[in-house]
């Protein structure tokens, strides 16, 4: 079955009790049991609920996995993985991660006795050099939050591999129509469900994939112990997003290419940071192994220039955290999603003040430009 396809027939795409085409929401806390001390399927639905197990398998098939957990958050998600580890337990982490992960990582799982080194995950021998006897895994994302570096999926994995260790990506900005990270040899994929698998800015979730069996029996242990799952509502109302990714992301890519390219020309614009650009130095390493470039798009206004009075003067695009809704968002990185992040790190790691992260929505792209060039004209 063709991905476009898959995200409309794939999963439990009919209830088996009535036919539905779409999974019905199933409220029920609890489930009737016809045998004392049986193995009944559904019994509460912390453990599992029909409409998120119909969400859960959709996701892995989508991801090429074996198992997928759907969770409150991606948050909770990316905790969910790293729950799977114990104190004294090592992780090589990329430089450039979401301003969430690098607090959960900073602020609550080193406390419980984890440990980390960041390298940038664009220089395979650093990645290779921080593998210690303890680590346990390497975590990414690629493209990454916000500066959308490049990895190489398939080279770091193969380097996990050959030391015996576990690959997690962070799959959000690129989703699975556009990059497959098991099949290029990750263990693990984590998603922020939030963003474009949902698409339209009305719930939060959070997804993990896995093609590990092994792994997929300890989340679903993790999942049922911590708790911290979907309800059903959300996990109907994603899986009701993911039908229209494939129509969606088509329209994003458009909308980014024409954005991209009017960005590039106004000398007001010091740099633009999109894979999909040859100048990008990670270029030929995303046309290798994902489908489009995607639709976020970073840039940095020339040194002095307020990103503070850009961002506020937009009357189109949504001053707003979070990205991949059908409306077009955008945030100063050093305020917003990675203001935990002390000062002389983000700029250490090229967060700059000046740095601006659009996610390019599905209005008009004439509107879309129109708004960013009354924007920079307010700068002169």
């Amino acid at each position: 079955m063709k991905f476009n396809t898959l995200l409309i027939h794939g999963g439990n795409s009919e209830d088996p009790t009535t036919g539905a085409v779409s999974t019905p929401i199933y409220r029920s806390s609890t489930f009737h049991q016809h045998v004392l001390g049986g193995e009944p399927k559904w019994e509460y639905s912390r453990t599992g609920n029909p409409t998120r197990a119909s969400l859960e398998k959709l996701m892995a098939e989508l991801e090429g996995g074996l198992a997928g957990f759907a969770f409150a958050s991606g948050s909770a998600a990316i905790h969910a993985v790293f729950s799977l580890y114990s104190a004294g337990d090592h992780f090589v982490v990329g430089s450039d991660v979401y301003g969430g992960t690098f607090r959960l990582i900073n602020k609550v799982l080193k406390r419980f006795g984890l440990e980390f080194t960041v390298v940038d995950m664009q220089d395979l021998a650093a990645v290779e050099a921080a593998i210690q006897d303890n680590t346990v895994a390497i975590y990414l994302e690629t493209p990454t939050n916000p500066l959308l570096q490049i990895a190489d999926l398939a080279a770091i994995a193969k380097i996990a591999k050959a030391h015996r260790v576990k690959t997690i990506v962070d799959n959000t900005f690129a989703t699975p129509y556009n990059q497959k990270p098991l099949q290029l040899g990750a263990d693990i994929v984590v998603h922020s469900a939030t963003k474009y698998l949902n698409g339209h800015s009305d719930l939060v979730a959070g997804i993990v994939v896995t093609n590990d069996q092994e792994i997929a029996d300890q989340l679903a242990f993790l999942q049922n112990s911590i708790g911290s799952t979907l309800g059903p509502d959300d996990s109907w109302l994603l899986q009701r997003g993911i039908k229209t990714l494939g129509a969606r992301m088509r329209v994003h890519h458009e909308n980014t290419a024409a954005v991209v390219d009017f960005l590039e020309k106004d000398p007001r614009v010091a740099r633009v940071l999109y894979p999909g650009l040859a100048s990008h130095p990670g270029h030929e390493i995303a046309a290798k192994q994902m489908k489009h470039f995607g639709a976020m798009v970073s840039f940095e206004l020339q040194e002095g220039l307020s990103a503070k009075q850009f961002v506020e003067s937009l009357k189109v695009i949504d001053l707003a955290e979070s990205l991949g809704g059908i409306e077009s968002l955008i945030e100063v990185p050093a305020v917003m999603t990675h203001g935990s992040i002390p000062r002389e790190i983000r700029l250490q790691n090229g967060i700059k003040d000046e740095l601006i992260r659009l996610s390019v929505g599905l209005e008009d792209p004439d509107d879309l430009i129109a708004d960013l060039k009354q924007g920079l004209d307010q700068l002169n």
